[in-house]
């Protein structure tokens, strides 16, 4: 069975899609709430609520995380998710209701699809359905404005809720990797998911959404499998790229965005730290990663059933986390006129 984060207890995962304009949604969810923590490494970030996450703020759980794409757009998917779970009761108690508390991060995918389809609320609410009824959400594609007449502006609108785990999926449908030689010798990403069990019980588990300006190579073996594209099936020299004196990149095109998990008793500044040695898993895959044109970012949550220490949880994290990378190149498919590994086999 494959291993994924929903093997952390008390974490579930739904995602929602426009496969035509290739863009989506992916929420995790906490049940029961989760200590979480944040660390952005890129210096392109689009994120929401993570002021709150930091240690000296009041707030000490969150009821779920959306990944998005869109760009700044895709913020607005977690507006549904919160709507979605003030209907469940989920939320922080402010006495006249509760506020559910969604931090988000987004990354940019407006120029391999329709730039007009993004995520929506409708998409995260759906995305948050998924992920809290699971196997009893519906799984059928909706059109949420049938009544528009042109083909772009009913993709704009198409949602679909999928089964599927990894790959092009949520808000890994219009991922991409390898754009230091421009968007036309990209390849196609996705999201990738994994999760271990350590001994005492602690299960740590990783989802990410591989939007990288760089190239992607698999930790265990040394190899490149995704990256910018010669002529030949193969990959450009990272080194020229680098040195290229104006490389075809635009600011703010790329990022990729993650969520690891554990059933570990943490708090917030220990959730932080955590997020921060996760950030490892991303350098080990991706090369270069953290740059000026990408929006790295990670988020820790815990869901507090056992003790363990944070040098185990973060170390552990960094390890599923670049087994997540891995998995989400190897598991896309070709989409948007770019092509997938598994393609160039």
């Amino acid at each position: 069975m494959l291993k994924t984060i929903e093997d952390v207890p008390g974490i579930t995962v739904g995602h929602a899609d426009n496969p035509v304009g290739l863009t989506g949604c992916t929420v995790v969810l906490a049940k029961d709430g989760a200590v979480c923590g944040v660390d952005v490494r890129g210096s392109a970030p689009g994120t929401r609520e993570t002021d709150l996450l930091n240690p000296l703020n009041l707030v000490d759980k969150v009821n779920a995380v959306c990944l998005a794409g869109g760009s700044a757009y895709g913020l607005d998917a977690a507006t549904g998710v919160m709507r979605f779970l003030e209907e469940q009761g989920k939320g922080l108690d402010v006495g006249v209701g509760v506020v559910p508390i969604v931090p988000a991060a987004v990354l940019f995918d407006l120029a391999v699809g329709d730039a007009k389809a993004r995520p929506t609320a409708d998409m995260g609410y759906r995305a948050a359905e998924a992920a809290y009824l699971g196997n009893q959400a519906s799984t059928k594609q909706t059109d949420l404005n049938s009544h528009r007449s042109t083909d772009s502006e009913s993709s704009a609108h198409s949602i679909r809720i999928s089964s599927m785990i990894e790959g092009n999926v949520g808000a890994g449908m219009g991922a991409t990797v390898g754009k230091l030689a421009g968007l036309e010798r990209a390849m196609k990403s996705g999201i990738g998911t994994y999760a271990v069990q350590f001994q005492g019980g602690l299960v740590v588990g990783a989802v990410v959404a591989v939007n990288a300006l760089g190239n992607i190579r698999n930790h265990e073996t040394n190899q490149t499998i995704a990256g910018a594209r010669n002529d030949k099936n193969g990959f450009l020299p990272l080194n020229e790229l680098l040195q290229a004196e104006q490389p075809p990149i635009s600011p703010g095109t790329n990022t990729t965005i993650a969520v690891v998990a554990s059933n570990a008793r943490l708090d917030k500044a220990q959730a932080a730290k955590v997020a921060q040695m996760a950030h490892d898993g991303l350098a080990r895959c991706i090369n270069p990663v953290h740059t000026m044109y990408d929006g790295d970012t990670v988020f820790a949550m815990a869901t507090g059933e056992l003790d363990a220490t944070v040098n185990l949880v973060g170390t552990l994290s960094a390890e599923v986390l670049s087994t997540a990378v891995v998995r989400a190149v190897q598991a896309a498919q070709s989409a948007g006129g770019l092509p997938s590994a598994s393609e160039l086999k």
